[in-house]
């Protein structure tokens, strides 16, 4: 069983998280059942950039993007070389490393 290691972040998980995953779920769901309110204003249907994350180990074991996560990643804050959709990213069967960025381009926060 992978697992998903995200990093400390401010506000959604100030002491970081160790986590299992199963194979197939994506990284956005791994986080909210485990209490980690990553944002998803668009309910998961990758038309936006809010659930943005930044896999720092283990990113090529992750499925691979499409072009239209890509294009929604050119709008996302921070974007950089590893960075994905939490509701895209699915897990395969190697663990994670991930980082929740500290803002996105949401202006107020969905509440979820």
């Amino acid at each position: 069983m992978p697992k998903i290691v995200f990093l400390p972040h401010a506000e959604l998980c100030p002491e970081g998280a160790a986590l299992d995953a199963n194979t197939g779920d994506t990284v956005l769901d791994v986080a909210l059942k485990n209490g980690i309110a990553i944002e998803h204003a668009c309910e998961k249907s990758c038309a936006c950039t809010t659930c943005h994350v930044i896999v720092r180990e283990g990113f090529y074991s992750l499925n691979e993007s499409d072009e239209l996560e890509d294009d929604m990643l050119d709008k996302a804050w921070g974007l950089e070389p590893e960075s994905r959709l939490g509701c895209q990213a699915r897990i395969a069967d190697e663990d994670l490393v991930v980082e929740i960025p500290k803002y996105t381009v949401n202006m107020v926060s969905e509440g979820h």
